[in-house]
């Protein structure tokens, strides 16, 4: 008899598992559009219920704080139950929320279903990164890549989606597009293997206690308000406390205590805080230092988009021919390479810019599906639904820590000092500082990756007496 905390790998043949990858990058595409549309849409909807920007700013924030934590309640849940039943589920809700948020009468409507989308939204990336492992094994780094490239595409293409329906119809069309992924669930139905319902239990207590930990944490990000921090800390400890006094915590800690698993997903979240760092503050620089346009900004940024979803394909070649750790040391190069020149050249045209933002752009999907391959490969298959559940938590907390801290930091006023010495000393001073620092957070990580997963050959050099 199979012992219930193994997973077995069904038995695809070629033609499902291409029809299986197509339809989950769609539904992802969907997904991650649904966040960066609204973004381009916020002032319209402000204008349309009369809202001031800290009331609009619920819109996203409400959506971003409880997609995160519902990856990672997802990524657990796919540990027990049927992936089909949690994809049907998930899409359900996500399209419903949509639906409603396209007839809202008035504000408190609009944020519920907002709410009611990211309680349904959260299933699709956090089981996107779950259906390899499960069903693709042997095929999961090249699937990765795929998976990466959609999410950097669907990121940069949101945006300039969003403003031209935004600009040419009304926010509220940018509803129907998340509406539209109802379409998909007879089809994960009908692709999906069958699987059957594991032992297991969910620690509701223990995911309460985490869910209200990572919220203040998240809203402290954004308020920096005292009384948020004390009660990330005290429900912290509470959950840290339940998690290592009950038999079936909500996280089992051997996750936690498996080093290479936490220097992974150490590195992935400073890796994609560098990059979300950088994403937040290049509309800005070239808003401030060149003085360009909106359409301007995006037709920048769209290059390294483009580049981003086109790269997945063969950094999934790579992981599959020499391995996840030389992806992953390559996506943290291409990050401190981007941003260092950009620390160089900001201030300069606009077009200078765009081939150093493309740099740092192709380590998006990189970083991501290289650390999600690792992953794989380092948990047993019973514990890869949480693993990838606090990986895609983390991601998001990334986004969450960058645009706070950075913005924080673009506040500050009459900068003197020269981080990087190649660069201008003028009013790109505060913009050259904060990319050199991208590049460093790159560096660092790159650092404590290299040092944890040296290779035999390595390992056997640095410890061998010196003669």
């Amino acid at each position: 008899m199979t012992p219930p905390n193994k997973h077995e790998h069904a038995t695809l043949d070629a033609s499902d598992k291409k029809r299986l990858i197509i339809l989950v990058c769609t539904i992802l595409a969907f997904a991650v559009m649904n966040g960066t549309m609204f973004n381009v849409a916020i002032p319209d909807i402000a204008a349309s219920f009369n809202l001031s920007p800290s009331e609009v700013s619920w819109v996203l924030t409400s959506y971003i704080l409880v997609f995160a934590i519902g990856s990672l309640m997802y990524g657990k849940l796919a540990d027990i139950y049927p992936i089909k039943t949690l994809f049907t589920i998930g899409i359900s809700i996500f399209s419903l929320g949509a639906f409603i948020g396209f007839l809202s009468p008035n504000y408190p409507t609009l944020l519920a279903a907002r709410i009611l989308q990211a309680v349904g939204g959260a299933t699709i990336p956090a089981l996107a990164f779950i259906v390899p492992i499960r069903f693709l094994p042997k095929e999961k780094g090249r699937v990765f890549g795929l998976i990466s490239s959609t999410v950097a595409f669907a990121s940069g293409v949101g945006p300039i989606i969003g403003g031209v329906v935004g600009g040419t119809l009304n926010w509220r069309f940018l509803f129907l597009f998340s509406v539209a992924t109802a379409l998909a669930i007879p089809l994960f139905r009908k692709w999906l293997p069958d699987e059957e319902k594991r032992e297991g239990s969910i620690d509701l207590p223990g995911a309460a206690l985490m869910a209200i930990s990572v919220a203040s944490l998240l809203f402290y990000i954004t308020l920096l308000s005292w009384y948020l921090l004390v009660s990330f800390i005290v429900f912290f400890i509470l959950f840290l406390w339940r998690t290592f006094t009950i038999k079936q915590p909500f996280i089992d800690p051997v996750i936690l205590k498996n080093t290479k698993y936490t220097i992974t997903v150490l590195t992935s979240f400073l890796g994609t805080s560098a990059l979300f760092g950088l994403i937040f503050v290049i509309p800005i620089m070239l808003r401030d230092l060149n003085e360009l346009s909106t359409l301007n900004i995006g037709l920048v940024l769209f290059p390294g988009a483009m580049a981003a979803g086109l790269i997945g394909q063969f950094g999934g070649k790579i992981i599959e021919q020499k391995g996840a750790t030389v992806v992953v040391k390559l996506a943290l190069i291409l990050i401190a390479s981007g941003t260092f020149f950009i620390s160089t050249f900001s201030g300069y045209n606009a077009w200078v810019i765009a081939p150093c933002l493309l740099i740092a752009y192709l380590g998006f999907p990189l970083i991501q599906s290289s650390t999600a391959d690792l992953l794989s490969t380092i948990l047993p298959d019973n514990q890869n639904g949480v693993g990838m559940g606090i990986f895609n938590l983390l991601n998001f907390m990334a986004g969450a820590f960058s645009s706070a801290i950075f913005g924080r930091l673009l506040d500050m006023k009459n900068v003197s000092f020269v981080m990087n010495p190649l660069s201008r000393t003028n009013d790109n001073l505060i913009y050259s500082n904060l990319y050199l620092g991208l590049s460093l957070i790159a560096i660092i990580a790159l650092v404590i990756f290299t040092l944890k997963f040296l290779s035999k050959r390595e390992k056997s050099l640095s410890e061998s007496p010196v003669s």
